[in-house]
This record gives C-alpha cells, sequence and structure tokens, in this order.
C-alpha cells in the first residue's frame, strides 16, 4: 500500500459513486483525472447474461447494446428485470455490501432526469467538478481486483 501520494495520483485514485439510487444501483467508473479517463474512451463487448442482476452482482452500465464503457454498477437490490435488457453481471461483491448501502445517496439521479452530477461534466472535468458540486459523494481510495 502506498501510504504518500502524489496529489495527481491521489486524484486518479478518488473515483466518486456518482449515481446512488438506494435498493438499485450504486454507479461508478468515471476516472477522476479527465486525461485518465480518456484513454479508456472506448466500447468493450457485450457479453450474454448468464446469472442474474442480483443484489451484489457487479454489471456494465449501458446505454443500450455496443455501448459499454468503463463505467460499471453494484446492484443493491435484485433487479432481474435488467437481464432481459441484456445488463450481464460479471463479478459479485463477496464482503462489504454493508458499506455499499451506505455510500452517499442525497444527490438522487443524475442530470438531466435528476439533480444529480452530469455525466459528461465528470468526464470533462473529473473530481474538480465532482468536489465542488457533490462535495458529499463516496468514493474509492483505491480499488484492486484479487
Amino acid at each position: 500500500m502506498i501510504h504518500s501520494l502524489t496529489p495527481a495520483l491521489k486524484t486518479r485514485n478518488e473515483a466518486r459513486a456518482f449515481r446512488v439510487l438506494p435498493g438499485f444501483i450504486t454507479q461508478f467508473g468515471i476516472n477522476a483525472d479527465p486525461a485518465t479517463q480518456a484513454l479508456w474512451r472506448t466500447s468493450i463487448k457485450d457479453d450474454p447474461v448468464k446469472v442474474s442482476n442480483k443484489r451484489g452482482t457487479i454489471t456494465f452500465a449501458t446505454a443500450g447494446p455496443g455501448t459499454r464503457t468503463t463505467q460499471i454498477f453494484i446492484n443493491t437490490g435484485n433487479n432481474v428485470f435488467l437481464d432481459k435488457q441484456g445488463f450481464s453481471p460479471i463479478a459479485e461483491v463477496v464482503e462489504g455490501m454493508d458499506v455499499v448501502d451506505k455510500f452517499y445517496a442525497g444527490y438522487g439521479e443524475g442530470a438531466p432526469q435528476g439533480k444529480g452530477p452530469n455525466q459528461g461534466l465528470i468526464q470533462a472535468k473529473g473530481n474538480e467538478y465532482l468536489t465542488k458540486a457533490f462535495p458529499k459523494l463516496s468514493y474509492f481510495s483505491s480499488a484492486k481486483f484479487i
């Protein structure tokens, strides 16, 4: 573990959970640094749905077929209706759903439907935008896959 982070590295690590809708999903996956996020602007191939979107599964967010990017969400409810829409879980939270349930949800749905963060502005400005306009968002200080 790194104890002393440079400001740039710290910014890239502090990705926000920008869409938290209790009993439905917690969405994240836009890098805190726009330059880093720009390196990942690509489409990720769709997978067939082999398991259901039950509570604790992790799934790519999409805007329809062929639109997966780095954005993912944790199902905080049993969202089996997402299965027929092509949302294919790729992983599962095996420990810590109690923590996910505590992520800040006060901003609600994102813009333009709600008062939460605008995903286009997150991509363009990263945490510079989020920390000023949405200071209460929960974030990942760092993450690793095991």
